[in-house]
């Protein structure tokens, strides 16, 4: 039996691993596993126009699976481009194994021709980064590398030089046991116990969810019940806990809405589950306050805890909640309830006053229809900005949606290259792709991706000629808005002669058809909506410190606009309040 190339038992090693597909541009210190990946079986290589695509589309498909996914980028300034997606994936928690191919390795040193030293540069966005300088290092090394994606849920890089993928690996090495699922963390029993006084002594509970609360939704939901908690979520834990929740308050943060602050705030004892929430100043300093997380090194970083438990939340709950004693009063929770009504009430009405006649249109509006438009189990792919608003706002969750974006890195130009990776693992489910404009322009050459393979993504450009985020930031912090716009571009008829189907939308009174086609058409398409470039709203009071990304100090309000369906659903859970 003739011996594996290096490259070979790359690529087979990945395959092992569950990898499906590689993502990247083809370059010639890539040829020899670009060549093993078009000989092998079961994994498919996926051109895309730019490397940065490439590991966002990883990223992508990694997050909607929980399993390992894979790029490549060819040697210096090939690479070089992936380290922006993987920034990404790796924040995100994506387990992403990034290939790195290397000058000859006999030249590393020399300040040879596109000479990098990507093992040493993406140290910062990997949780392994390492170089194969020698064949005898196969297949450990690759091993390794999966170990550390897969365990610690991130990005791990192998830098690989041409040369050396070309030779033959070692014999009878490449039968390595590779654990890929991970196991449940329960917390000790002295913590439950502790847990459990803390909980039991409180009046007045708050939930707040992050992303961590995924799988989770039944043992939070039978918390909240027992212990009658308001229950609020972050941005990246609105698709996993909003959905059948009758103790809902909504979200805080910048683009928080309803009670979720209040609630935080006003409690006696506030449980932070599975959430990393960055913004300091939304959180509460004089309320008791116990985190529960997968990730350790995540305990008390954001705020000073009385109690920090290790464990994930699903199975810290299940063995919580039949401990604790069940609460008598629902009073604290009826009063949040009632709170979150009116707070949605007082925004709703900015986006349904005479919509169907404003022009340019709100881009709530949009919104509102899109949600309202698309299926049941839509992928939704967010842009960074003004996208994420609507995207907090309007779109709603039921447990089959999937909602991704840049939201702990905050990249622009994120929502198309995941959109690509989401298609790609069903071609069948419908993936939709709301893009700025900004966002969508800097990596539009991958429209083609779209094109040339045959990707039914549907895209959404919310089209004002501006970067609306940034223009909110600048006012917020008392400056006139500047260089931020752009001009006008028909994103429409650049789909059309691509070889999509390009729909323009410059009416309200269109908006919904022109969706309609969109989604009805077997095959990518865009949807280019000329939206109102004023549709911001600063706050009434504005504090003298400064923006930094999306965090606001001190505020607590900062967009107004409508809530689409969510105040459908906060009046049910208030008729469903029990009365005396």
């Amino acid at each position: 039996m003739a011996r594996q190339s290096v490259a070979e038992q790359y690529v087979d090693l990945l395959a092992r691993a569950g990898v499906r597909r590689m993502y990247g541009v083809v370059g010639d210190s890539l040829n020899p596993v670009v060549d093993a990946v078009r000989r092998h079986d079961s994994l498919e290589w996926v051109q895309v126009r730019h490397e940065e695509v490439a590991a966002f589309a990883a990223g992508a498909e990694a997050q909607l699976t929980g399993r390992l996914a894979a790029c490549a980028g060819s040697c210096g300034p090939g690479n070089l481009h992936l380290i922006n997606g993987l920034f990404d994936a790796h924040r995100s928690m994506a387990p992403v194994l990034a290939l790195a191919a290397q000058i000859p390795s006999g030249e590393i040193g020399t300040g040879y021709f596109q000479e990098t030293h990507p093992d040493r540069l993406f140290e910062e966005c990997s949780h392994y980064s390492e170089l194969i300088s020698s064949p005898r290092q196969m297949p450990r090394v690759v091993q390794t590398a999966i170990q550390h994606a897969v365990g610690r849920r991130g990005v791990s890089v192998v830098s690989l030089p041409g040369d050396v993928a070309a030779e033959d690996s070692p014999a009878g090495g490449a039968e390595l046991a590779m654990p890929l699922d991970r196991p449940a963390v329960r917390p000790a029993d002295e913590e439950l116990a502790r847990l459990t006084e803390l909980v039991d002594a409180a009046e007045k509970v708050t939930v707040f969810c992050g992303r961590g609360v995924a799988g989770a939704h039944a043992e939070v939901m039978a918390f909240a019940e027992k212990v009658k908690a308001p229950v609020g979520h972050a941005l990246r834990g609105k698709e996993h806990i909003q959905y059948d929740n009758p103790y809902d308050v909504g979200m805080s943060g910048l683009l928080g809405y309803g009670a979720a602050y209040q609630a935080m705030h006003e409690c006696d004892l506030l449980l932070l589950l599975g959430t990393d929430f960055p913004y300091t100043d939304f959180l509460p300093r004089n309320v008791r306050t116990v985190q529960v997380d997968v990730q350790p090194e995540r305990l008390g970083r954001r705020t000073q805890l009385d109690f920090a438990v290790w464990g994930d939340v699903r199975e810290t709950l299940r063995a919580l909640t039949p401990a604790v004693r069940e609460k008598a009063s629902r009073r604290f929770l009826d009063r949040m309830l009632d709170r979150h009504v009116h707070a949605l009430e007082g925004a709703v009405g900015a986006y349904t006053r005479k919509v169907d006649q404003h022009t340019p249109i709100h881009p709530e509006y949009v919104a509102s229809v899109l949600d309202e438009e698309a299926a049941d189990d839509a992928v939704f792919t967010v842009d960074t900005g003004m996208c994420c608003v609507w995207a907090a706002r309007y779109l709603t969750p039921n447990g089959r949606r999937r909602i991704l974006g840049s939201f702990v890195h905050g990249s622009m130009a994120n929502a198309l290259p995941q959109a690509i990776g989401a298609q790609f693992l069903d071609r069948s489910r419908q993936v939709v792709s709301l893009s700025g404009d900004g966002g969508f322009s800097m990596l539009m050459g991958d429209f083609l991706t779209l094109v040339q393979h045959g990707l039914p993504v549907k895209v959404v450009v919310f089209n004002n000629s501006s970067l609306g985020m940034v223009d909110l930031e600048m006012m917020v912090d008392g400056l006139p808005p500047h260089g931020t716009d752009y001009q006008h571009t028909d994103f429409a008829a650049i789909a059309t002669a691509a070889g999509a189907r390009g729909i323009r939308v410059e009416k309200p009174t269109e908006v919904r058809e022109a969706l309609r086609a969109a989604f009805a058409h077997d095959g990518p398409a865009l949807v280019d909506v000329v939206t109102d470039p004023n549709a911001l709203a600063v706050p009434p009071k504005i504090t003298t410190e400064q923006v930094t990304g999306f965090a606001l100090s001190a505020s607590r309000t900062v967009l107004t606009g409508g809530v689409g369906r969510m105040i459908h659903l906060a009046r049910a859970n208030l008729r469903n309040v029990p009365r005396p």
